[in-house]
């Protein structure tokens, strides 16, 4: 599912859309403007140049086109990019080799989620040549997976706590007296058993119920999970920002850019207007879309990822205006996809009552 934004559009031809794609094609390729005989003498439009002009002082009319200056050749507004990616772009999907080798340097990845979002965002930049930018999956209550205890010296232990998020958190528990580590063990066996996939609330029903030792240990896996059920983790995984800012016309651009990718309050809004608590779905914004006037210089092709009503994170590119959209779409929905399968294996099945 592709959105890009509600708008009605003026109608146009069957001919005028054919210009208008071809416009907007050619100038994501170049980012020159397009003139009637650059089109005449590329395309087999069957009509004369003059015919052409015409239709592009009607387009231009229509605001889907301008003049950027006094050459004779015309750029696409953003109206023309969003009539484009609406109308004329049509399904794109990569290659069947990109996709494959895509998904074999996912499966030769490490069961782990910190590599899993350093490899997505590599891949979107790579492939897209735009920046990339990935946030860890959220749950929206954490759950237990795992936890080890190791005993250091005296009354000291460290305890490796491992959320079904992929967090990991390591914190130092002072015991009311020391204990061997073969009692650690069997004590973190039989947390392990008794909290598996629980939430803090859940886990606190059972630490009623557990002997003085492990109420210890415990309270301090509660303390750790309301923590980051509260405060979580702000970290924006990103690729390729440096190598894009020369694409953008202007120095604003570029500053725009640096803002969304650095600023992690800005990025929040925007995702919080434009994405929806599913997964699955691929948001356009084009130029700040009128909402904000620090996009304006600005295009993100954006889509949530993991498991609705479980985690899920967000996972884009951005760039200038003139981006490749079809690339740009096609790649965030694969990598997106796969993201999901990834996190099935983590979090198990999605329930029946959720959308995969």
């Amino acid at each position: 599912m592709l959105h890009a934004g509600t708008y009605n559009f003026p109608e146009l031809t069957k001919r005028q859309e054919q210009i208008l794609g071809l416009i907007v094609r050619e100038y994501i390729n170049s980012a020159i403007p397009v003139s009637s005989k650059q089109l005449v003498e590329n395309y087999n439009l069957g009509v004369s140049s003059a015919t052409v002009r015409n239709e592009m002082a009607c387009l231009e009319e229509l605001e889907y086109i301008r003049a950027p200056h006094t050459s004779a050749g015309r750029a696409p507004t953003e109206n023309g990019y969003r009539y484009f990616v609406q109308r004329l772009l049509g399904n794109t999907e990569l290659s069947s080799s990109e996709r494959r080798m895509i998904r074999h340097q996912f499966h030769q990845a490490r069961l782990d989620i910190d590599q899993w979002m350093r490899l997505s965002a590599a891949i979107l930049a790579r492939t897209t040549q735009s920046a990339s930018l990935v946030t860890p999956p959220h749950a929206r209550s954490n759950h237990f997976k795992h936890l080890e205890l190791i005993s250091t010296k005296g009354r000291l232990v460290l305890m490796v706590l491992v959320l079904h998020s992929g967090e990991v958190r390591q914190e130092m528990l002072a015991l009311a007296e020391p204990v061997s580590q073969e009692t650690l063990s069997q004590c973190a066996a039989r947390i392990n058993d008794a909290c598996a996939n629980l939430t803090v609330a859940q886990i606190e029903q059972q630490r009623r119920r557990m002997p003085l030792l492990e109420q210890e240990v415990t309270q301090l896996v509660i303390d750790i999970m309301a923590r980051s059920d509260t405060h979580p983790a702000h970290q924006v995984y990103s690729h390729g920002l440096s190598e894009v800012l020369d694409d953008f016309e202007e120095s604003a651009g570029a500053q725009q850019a640096l803002r969304v990718i650095e600023e992690r309050p800005f990025l929040d809004l925007i995702l919080r207007e434009v994405l929806g608590p599913g997964v699955g779905a691929v948001q356009v914004i084009i130029g700040g879309e009128g909402r904000w006037e620090d996009l304006s210089h600005c295009s993100m092709v954006l889509s949530r990822y993991g498991i609705t009503g479980e985690a899920t994170g967000v996972m884009g590119v951005l760039g200038p205006i003139h981006m490749h959209y079809g690339r740009a779409i096609s790649a965030v929905r694969y990598v997106a996809s796969l993201m999901n399968d990834l996190l099935v294996d983590v979090y198990g099945e999605p329930s029946d009552d959720e959308p995969a």
